[in-house]
């Protein structure tokens, strides 16, 4: 009797350890399975902190990217790594190591950031002040092209002036029949049947834009039907053909010379009328008067 009363009091403590340590078990069990999901929940959450973090830095470097309108390739390439990054992130184990991994990369992305953003507002404030000292540097270039094309402006106009006023002129152009004596003796007359020849006397003016040398003009002397007198050659000068009565040529020195020509007439006297004398420098005509034989 006392046996069977002992083995049912180690019957019944053996149950109770075996009860003890089933309820242990499963409390412990429940406590790590607890745990697991608030560690998890908490890996999550810096992993999604993470990745927040990480999508801040891209938005950085695309505002950074985008003020330049020439790429800085190393902010281009440091965005690149921060896109590789997040993309791994996106596809990792929740675990401890792996985020802590990840803090690390962060953490050494957001260094690298702060002195490539740096280096960039740098950038940034030279190339505006470059910018800058282009645009004065433009507008001197400019002002300097305008003042050099008012230059050639006033150069072109001014060597047009010199050209035009480098050319021969003549002032005190007269001309009158006169009678020649066998003496050589002239004698004025305003008859038509006394004149011997027509006398055609003018100055050449003092020119120190014209060279001195061997110089040439022009005389035309037309009758009163307007017929050329004296040699009546011809000349042409680019458009431009010259009935002339004689060459007066002379020796120019820089200084006023007196000329006079003579011309005698087509037949054997001439013409009672209006006689016209011009004087021609090449195709220009330089002066011209007028006498009447009676």
């Amino acid at each position: 009797m006392e046996n069977s009363n002992s083995k049912s009091t180690g019957l019944k403590v053996a149950l109770g350890i075996l009860l003890a340590l089933f309820l242990g078990t499963g409390f412990y069990t429940s406590k790590l399975y607890n745990d697991k999901k608030e560690t998890e929940a908490v890996l999550t959450k810096e992993k999604e902190q993470v990745m927040a973090d990480l999508n801040n830095m891209a938005k950085q470097y695309d505002i950074a990217i985008g003020e330049n309108e020439v790429a800085n390739q190393n902010l281009v390439e440091a965005r690149a790594r921060i896109e590789g990054l997040m993309d791994s992130l996106k596809i990792s184990q929740n675990s401890v190591n792996s985020l802590w991994r990840y803090k690390k990369q962060f953490l050494a992305l957001q260094e690298e950031m702060d002195v490539l953003l740096a280096e960039n507002d740098k950038l940034k404030v030279e190339n505006s002040l470059l910018a800058t000292s282009l645009d004065s540097t433009q507008l001197q270039l400019a002002e300097r092209t305008m003042f050099t094309d008012s230059l050639l402006v006033q150069n072109t106009e001014l060597a047009t002036v010199v050209e035009n006023a480098a050319v021969l002129q003549t002032v005190g152009l007269k001309a009158y029949g006169v009678i020649e004596r066998t003496s050589g003796k002239l004698i004025p007359t305003e008859r038509s049947r006394r004149s011997d020849k027509i006398r055609v006397c003018y100055t050449v003016a003092k020119n120190t834009l014209v060279g001195a040398g061997d110089k040439e003009l022009y005389v035309q002397v037309l009758d009163p039907n307007d017929n050329v007198l004296g040699a009546n050659e011809q000349i042409q000068f680019e458009d431009k053909i010259l009935n002339y009565s004689l060459v007066s040529k002379f020796n120019y020195e820089n200084r006023s010379l007196n000329i006079c020509e003579f011309v005698a007439p087509n037949n054997d006297e001439f013409e009672e009328g209006r006689y016209t004398v011009n004087v021609f420098n090449e195709k220009e005509l330089i002066s011209s008067t007028e006498f009447t034989l009676k």
